[in-house]
């Protein structure tokens, strides 16, 4: 298992996913997130709150997406990009290939001992199981837990929506697990009698043992309140999950002094209770307000042993060894053959000696030497392409019909599509 090449209690401010690419393989014993759901909402705390300052987006279009990621996709998991394809809407279809890349990374940091619980709603949850089907493999899938709780919804045309789901899978073959009990009918007027045994009339004849805390094994469904408004420990963050639903995950799958994840950290409750659950946690998200957070929070639960540290940068790996240089004749004969001599730019032949080796996903991203992130480039188009990503190239060779190198299939403005598999893509519009 690998050895983590960041420090105890890091919170990185950032995108995730480049940051996930630098960290070790084998270096997570459990990873929580709750990603956005696709809901088709804007949300920002109120003004005020602890967690003022803090936004973010959710809803989503072709435009938000990389095509760097599909080529990957295409490269490394066609089936994974069969199943993208598959997805009727445009907003479902750019949620998942966003998704993608980040639970592919997740599925390498996890130890073989490890578990992932994705945190989702009805929305997203169907696709999302297949997703994870595809990355985790099905066998890997432990359980759909259902978080039932009880809040004013509003719906007037369906019924009350009243509980969101948590995926759970394992790293591997036999991921940690500690089974938690609860009361065995905590509701019940029947609590404290058993059943001795039928009646000649066929009537239940009960008698009452005095046992009113029996336990019984805790079932996928978890009755746990939703945080209110004068809840004490609530922060204001909009989609805030209670620390004893996060409690509850974490002793189940994980031991003290396991290293836990939050790769979408918001206002760091899945770091609050490591804390306070004696784990060590590692904490991304896009906000710096997730690092006051998880700072203040921390410090007015009592904390008296911490040191939160703020990372800016994209951590290198160190469990890699030493790769062979990137532009080495091995790679460079293999792609070509991978490849069959076509530039991955115009798609035009070549011979390997006007080939360039080049990275699909640039380096200051998080982009490796692996052979799996690199690719053949003809000089004029990996001089086009320079540091920007492979969208830019694309767009690039539609773009102007009085230049040699026009391709009529290729994306121009602006109808920027580029045509991925058998599909037509949105190009981003950075450019």
């Amino acid at each position: 298992m690998g050895e983590p090449n960041w420090s105890n209690e890091t919170m990185w401010t950032g995108d995730n996913l480049p940051i996930l690419r630098g960290m070790n393989s084998e270096s997570i014993d459990l990873i929580y997130l709750d990603p956005p759901f696709n809901s088709k909402t804007n949300y920002a705390a109120p003004i005020g709150s602890k967690a003022a300052g803090a936004e973010f987006k959710d809803t989503w279009t072709l435009r938000d997406i990389d095509l760097a990621w599909l080529l990957d996709f295409e490269k490394n998991h066609p089936k994974i990009t069969r199943f993208v394809h598959a997805v009727d809407s445009d907003s479902d279809k750019s949620y998942l290939i966003y998704m993608a890349p980040r639970l592919l990374e997740m599925r390498r940091l996890l130890k073989p001992t490890g578990s992932i619980y994705v945190h989702c709603d009805p929305t997203m949850s169907h696709y999302l199981k297949l997703l994870m089907d595809l990355i985790f493999g099905r066998k890997a899938f432990r359980n759909e837990v259902v978080w039932a709780y009880q809040r004013w919804t509003g719906a007037t045309k369906a019924f009350q929506r009243m509980h969101d789901t948590l995926l759970f899978y394992g790293g591997g073959q036999e991921p940690t697990f500690n089974m938690l009990t609860e009361n065995y009918s905590p509701k019940s007027k029947h609590k404290g009698r058993r059943v001795s045994r039928l009646t000649d009339t066929g009537t239940l004849n009960q008698q009452y043992t005095g046992d009113d805390t029996r336990q019984k094994a805790m079932r996928d469904v978890w009755e746990i309140s939703y945080l209110n408004s004068q809840a004490k420990e609530r922060t204001g963050y909009p989609t805030q999950k209670p620390l004893a639903l996060l409690n509850r995950i974490i002793q189940a799958s994980s031991n003290e002094g396991d290293t836990i994840l939050d790769p979408f950290c918001g206002c760091a409750t899945a770091c609050v209770a490591a804390h306070n659950l004696n784990r060590k946690w590692v904490g991304i998200d896009i906000s710096p307000k997730a690092y006051e957070l998880v700072r203040d929070r921390i410090a007015e639960m009592g904390g008296l042993f911490y040191n939160i540290t703020q990372r800016l940068d994209i951590p290198k790996r160190t469990d890699i060894g030493r790769l062979p240089k990137y532009n080495c004749r091995e790679n460079k004969s293999a792609l070509y053959g991978e490849q069959q001599g076509n530039c991955n730019g115009c798609r035009e032949h070549f011979k390997i000696n006007n080939l360039t080796v080049d990275h699909i996903i640039a380096r200051k991203v998080g982009g490796t030497d692996h052979l799996s992130n690199l690719q053949l480039l003809c000089g004029h188009c990996n001089s086009v392409k320079g540091s920007f990503g492979m969208e830019y190239l694309l767009w690039k060779l539609g773009s102007n019909k009085s230049k040699p190198w026009y391709k009529p299939g290729f994306p121009h403005y602006p109808s920027d599509t580029v045509t991925v598999g058998n599909e037509q893509m949105a190009v981003n519009e950075a450019y």
